[in-house]
């Protein structure tokens, strides 16, 4: 049986290892952070930070995405600021209900 490898995206298993590490790491630091005694906003930026870059890093190499065209890529993105610019603009209203006293 003959395979075939195409593309220039083939690697090792070393890139994963690392990229595995990294996400380990930066789960520690969201772990250890959230026992700090931080303002809430603070925490909240630096926590989902971190987490944008944790979501970056497994969208790119577990999800492969690295190697995907400009044009996919490119497409993806609108829709990513659009879901974030949608969750902005829930914020109000949660944190309204949450004075209200409703939960």
């Amino acid at each position: 049986m003959i395979t075939h490898q195409t593309g220039e995206h083939v690697q090792g298993k070393r890139i994963f290892i690392y990229v595995w590490c990294y996400l380990l790491a930066l789960t520690l630091i969201e772990v250890v952070l959230a026992y700090q005694q931080l303002n809430l906003k603070t925490m909240l930026v630096i926590l989902m930070g971190l987490s944008v870059i944790k979501a970056t890093l497994i969208i790119s190499y577990f999800m492969h995405l690295r190697y995907e065209r400009l044009s996919l890529v490119v497409t993806l993105m609108p829709a990513l600021i659009f879901v974030i610019g949608m969750m902005f603009a829930a914020f109000p209203d949660s944190l309204r209900l949450l004075q209200l006293g409703i939960r």
